[in-house]
């Protein structure tokens, strides 16, 4: 059973991870589609790794949650990387910042707080 801290951190974990799907389909479909590649690579190349661990966040496993972070920070530096070079985008880009890191601050509480005491 999960604490209430444990539950607001998963929740706070699931509306980054589930944000970020949203938001790059929004934008790389609808919003702002890429002009130097087709908009269906885009979307493959950066919405298949977030089903990876879909299942694991879903049941909530600490195990998932925790390497799912190394991938919430590939979407943190495209986010940086895409703020820095796309004037146009730039709001798009620093949303997905926001939302990679309540991904990762989520994770990290939602480990600390389901792990079992040992004092």
């Amino acid at each position: 059973m999960m604490t209430n801290r444990a539950r607001l951190f998963y929740i706070l974990t699931l509306s980054g991870y589930f944000g970020i799907m949203v938001l790059l389909l929004a934008w790389y479909g609808w919003l702002a589609p890429p002009s130097r590649v087709p908009t269906q690579l885009a979307l493959v190349a950066l919405g298949l790794p977030l089903f990876v661990p879909l299942r694991g966040l879903l049941h909530a496993r600490s195990y998932t949650v925790a390497w799912s972070l190394f991938l919430c920070l590939i979407y943190f530096t495209h986010g940086i990387v895409e703020a820095y070079s796309d004037v146009e985008a730039r709001w798009l880009a620093l949303t997905e910042v926001v939302l990679s890191l309540c991904w990762l601050v989520g994770g990290i509480g939602f480990i600390r707080a389901s792990k079992p005491n040992t004092a």
